[in-house]
C-alpha cells in the first residue's frame, strides 16, 4: 500500500507521455522489468491511460470450490472489485498469465467503467471483448477468451502485491497504457518521472523533425554535439516546448 495520491496535474503529465520514454526513465533507475508482457490493447484508444493500480489476484481454481453458483455470493471478490475500485483507479489483474478462461466480462467491465475507473488490465483474457473494446474506457487482456474465469481461475484478494504479465504490481503503483502497452511506475517514483519525461518527449519530438528534414543520428540523438544542444534550445522557445 502506499500514501501516493496522482495529482490532476501529474495525471495530464503522464497522459503525453508515451511508454517508450517511462521505459528508458526507468531503466535509467535500474528498473528492467516494468512493461506488462503479452498484453495488448482490446481496441486502440486515442487517449492514454492514467491512474493508479487497484489490483485483484486470481488462483488456481479448484474445482470443489468454483461452481458456477459462488456468482450468487455477495462478497464474491471478483464482483466486489468492480464495485469497490476507486474512481481514476485502474484496475490490474493477475490471471497467472493464462488467457484459456476469461478474468471478466462485458458487463462487469462496462459497470467498472461507469463508475468511473481510468482503465482495466489483465493479464488473462477477456469474454465478449467486441463490447468491452467498444467502451471508451481503455481495456488491455492477452487476447479474447470465452469460458467463465470460474473454470480455471478463482478470485482470491483484492488491492494486495500482484503479479501482472511477470511484472510486480503495488497497489498505488501508477498504470500508463498506450497503443504499445502497459507499463508501470512504482508509486515512490511517479512525480519524477513524470518530470523527466516530460523532456525526453520534448527532445524526441525536436529529434523526430530533424531526421525528417535529413539529420543524421550520431551527435543527435543521444545529444552529445554543442551545435543541437542550441538547436534545440531554440526549437524549445519557438514551440514553446
Amino acid at each position: 500500500m502506499t500514501d501516493y495520491v496522482l495529482s490532476d496535474a501529474t495525471r495530464a503529465k503522464y497522459k503525453k507521455i508515451s511508454t517508450a520514454s517511462i521505459a528508458t526513465a526507468l531503466f535509467k533507475r535500474g528498473l528492467r522489468n516494468q512493461f506488462i508482457q503479452g498484453v495488448v490493447p482490446v481496441a486502440p484508444k486515442a487517449e492514454t491511460m492514467v491512474g493508479q493500480a487497484f489490483t485483484l489476484r486470481y488462483i488456481v481454481a479448484r474445482e470443489d470450490r468454483n461452481p458456477i453458483t459462488v456468482f450468487r455470493n455477495a462478497d464474491h471478490p471478483q464482483r466486489v472489485a468492480m464495485e469497490t475500485c476507486p474512481p481514476g483507479h485502474v484496475l490490474v489483474m493477475d490471471a497467472r498469465k493464462d488467457a484459456r478462461a476469461a478474468s471478466a466480462g462485458s458487463i462487469l467491465i462496462t459497470r467498472l467503467a461507469l463508475r468511473g475507473a481510468a482503465g482495466v488490465v489483465s493479464d488473462g483474457g477477456f469474454r465478449d471483448a467486441e463490447g468491452i473494446g467498444a467502451l471508451d474506457m481503455p481495456s488491455y487482456h492477452a487476447r479474447p477468451s470465452a469460458p467463465t474465469n470460474l473454470t480455471l481461475h478463482e478470485a482470491m484478494d483484492i488491492n494486495v502485491p500482484i503479479s501482472c504479465g511477470d511484472v510486480a504490481v503495488f497497489p498505488g503503483d501508477v498504470m500508463v497504457g498506450d497503443r504499445d502497452g502497459v507499463m508501470v511506475v512504482p508509486a515512490h517514483l511517479a512525480e519524477e518521472i513524470a518530470e523527466e519525461c516530460t523532456g525526453m518527449e520534448s527532445y524526441e519530438d525536436f529529434v523526430l523533425e530533424q531526421v525528417k528534414a535529413g539529420e543524421a543520428i550520431i551527435g543527435l540523438y543521444p545529444q552529445t554535439k554543442d551545435e543541437y544542444r542550441e538547436k534545440y534550445e531554440a526549437w524549445r522557445l519557438k514551440n514553446g516546448r
